[in-house]
């Protein structure tokens, strides 16, 4: 009996260090509150999902004094409702007249009868690009044709989100403060060639507010004629992201490979 009681008084004593030792570990988080922040980050920044959809409009086909313009709109459908409002009201603010009702008392209008000044033309289309990380780019191409002009003017706007804050990124958002004549600096060094060629000084170039996140460098895009002729296009200068990467904020840098140091090795004797 004394056996007995001494080893039980053992055991017990084991028990309760056990007990006092689990007690002093940290729990592990719940696996439903892990999930459920992965979810919370998941939808937070969304995966961009987006395909081609044509603008239901009120006027295919609009006619004033000055003419009839014929109207070809298309808009992307996404898996995020606020980006696609913001592109339908971006149409609708750039050719508002496609989305007005007709007049009671205006005399009715064959969207197929020939305007005697000839038929102009007027497209919006709007494309997914390209998503990194939480940065989500967009382009509008717009194009417009008078009626008997010699050729239309197209012109390419890029629009890149922050998918985190809902907004869209101006330049200003992107760079550092006070970097913008440091921007144009670099900008002119890292197309010198092409820019010499075209007889474009350094004082005469000026930063673009239109741009996009390229593979290897931050894209500025120009106007037709605002750099060269209307031959050469929209004219896009790169500026490289390692040549960027004290100009941009880091939170709107992209990953940028790690370089390994070249080790010289010893010339032998």
């Amino acid at each position: 009996m004394k056996v007995n009681l001494k080893n039980s008084l053992v055991i017990s004593s084991l028990l309760s260090a056990i007990f006092m030792l689990s007690a002093c570990q940290e729990k592990p988080t719940p696996q439903t509150e892990q999930s459920n922040t992965t979810t919370a980050q998941s939808e937070q920044t969304p995966l961009i999902q987006a395909k081609v959809e044509r603008v239901d409009v009120l006027k295919k086909q609009f006619c004033d004094e000055d003419g009839c313009t014929q109207y070809d709109l298309q808009t992307i459908k996404s898996n995020v409702p606020w980006i696609d409002e913001y592109f339908l009201n971006r149409i609708k603010k750039d050719v508002p007249s496609a989305f007005e009702k007709e007049q009671a008392n205006a005399p009715a209008q064959s969207e197929t009868q020939p305007s005697p000044k000839g038929l102009n033309q007027n497209s919006i289309y709007v494309r997914f690009i390209s998503q990194q990380n939480n940065l989500a780019t967009f382009v509008i191409q717009s194009y417009t044709y008078p009626a008997g002009a010699a050729h239309g003017m197209y012109h390419n706007e890029y629009v890149t989100f922050d998918l985190t804050t809902q907004k869209r990124l101006a330049l200003t958002d992107i760079l550092k403060p006070n970097v913008e004549a440091k921007v144009a600096e670099q900008l002119y060094d890292a197309n010198a060639n092409w820019l010499i060629q075209k007889d474009i000084t350094r004082d005469k170039l000026q930063l673009s507010d239109n741009y996009y996140y390229g593979v290897n460098g931050l894209v500025f895009v120009y106007p037709l004629y605002e750099l060269t002729s209307y031959a050469d296009g929209m004219p896009e200068l790169k500026l490289p992201y390692q040549v960027a990467k004290d100009l941009i904020k880091a939170e709107y840098l992209p990953s940028l490979p790690q370089v390994e140091p070249v080790v010289e090795k010893p010339v032998a004797p």
